[in-house]
């Protein structure tokens, strides 16, 4: 897992030749003005989708695994905590392959970290990640999905 600043997010590119093009897109689009829905980038290699998602209280939130994805997820509208717990210390669940997720239940995150506006989380195929936590009723976001 990396949190940093989208001012930084260039520092990162070596880590996926994909990443470059996220950069590329962030700075030709205005994620705070496009439209809720999907935008292809690279075929099924990198898309992302800007949605508007219900917010959810710590309680409610559960633990996600993607194996054939990475996640950038950038919040716009409002801070948005993350929990997180290592794959390593996840239990045993179902994958579903069609979506690439696995979806851990009850289990219960580790820790938690709160990502602002301005800022973005980047999880791994190793990283768990319970995504969407806020006290407001709602939050918009960009997560783009960048083959692993």
């Amino acid at each position: 897992m990396i949190i940093d600043t989208l001012d930084n997010l260039n520092k990162y590119a070596a880590l996926n030749p994909l990443f470059a093009d996220v950069i590329e897109f962030l700075n030709s689009h205005d994620i705070q003005t496009l439209e809720a829905g999907k935008y292809p980038i690279k075929d099924k290699d990198l898309f992302m989708n800007l949605q508007v998602a219900a917010g959810r209280s710590k309680e409610a939130a559960f633990l996600e695994t993607h194996i054939e994805m990475i996640d950038i997820q950038i919040p716009i509208s409002c801070a948005e905590t993350f929990g997180y717990t290592p794959l390593c210390d996840l239990p045993d669940f179902e994958y579903n392959t069609e979506k690439d997720i696995t979806k851990y239940g009850d289990t219960k995150p580790q820790t938690y970290v709160t990502v602002n506006p301005g800022q973005f989380a980047i999880f791994f195929p190793q990283d768990g990640h319970a995504p969407c936590i806020t006290d407001e009723p709602e939050i918009r976001k960009a997560i783009f999905k960048v083959k692993a």
